[in-house]
């Protein structure tokens, strides 16, 4: 595994191929409130390339290039939160996309874990390290051990990926799940509009 980390943005002529694993830290759950510190892209290839956003300019022309190539995939995991970050902060909406914990929930219904760690563990027999999910993603030097979590976030979903597919296929849900993706852009832009936890089509 190599961690590279790049100080505002990646540079210019980096590939990721026809999909990118992206994943984001922040100073909280809110995204009006906690802001976008960085950016985590992996194209499957065990290599992970973090983005430590200058959050006094957010100005990161070849991240958000990458972010809204419509022929790059962007693979989540719990896409609906990043989409909302990625949208509030860099201005960008990530298209087509993928998300791994939609996939899971679909298709994974003898459980009620969908998170990333159990996901791995079941389908690709890895064990994820989450102690630094909750640490001070702004401070300006990231410890040794903030890179290593953020990087694990990545470096696993495009296996998942397959596998999820592979499943989805087996039972005929993929179709479903395609829909659900195309969905998830508008269920981040209610989340940002203030429908964070209403659902709209209820009663």
């Amino acid at each position: 595994m190599t961690i590279t980390l790049h100080r505002g943005d990646i540079p210019s002529g980096l590939d990721f191929g026809d999909a990118v694993a992206v994943d984001t830290e922040t100073r909280g759950l809110m995204p009006m409130r906690d802001p976008l510190c960085l950016v985590q892209l992996s194209a499957g290839d065990g290599d992970a390339h973090l983005v430590q956003i200058d959050r006094d300019t957010y100005d990161a022309p070849n991240l958000k290039a990458l972010l809204a190539d419509q022929a790059v995939t962007k693979i989540f995991h719990f896409a609906r939160f990043d989409l909302a970050i990625i949208k509030a902060y860099l201005g960008i909406e990530c298209y087509p996309l993928y998300c791994t914990r939609t996939a899971s929930k679909l298709i994974r219904t003898y459980t009620d874990r969908h998170g990333l760690r159990e996901c791995c563990r079941e389908l690709l027999g890895v064990e994820l390290n989450k102690q630094q999910q909750s640490s001070d993603w702004g401070a300006l030097e990231l410890t040794a051990d903030q890179l290593s979590y953020a990087a694990n976030d990545v470096l696993h979903l495009h296996a998942l990926r397959e596998k999820l597919d592979e499943m989805l296929e087996r039972e005929g849900r993929v179709e479903l799940a395609q829909k659900c993706f195309d969905f998830l852009p508008l269920r981040a832009e209610l989340d940002l509009a203030g429908w964070a936890g209403i659902d709209i089509f209820e009663h």
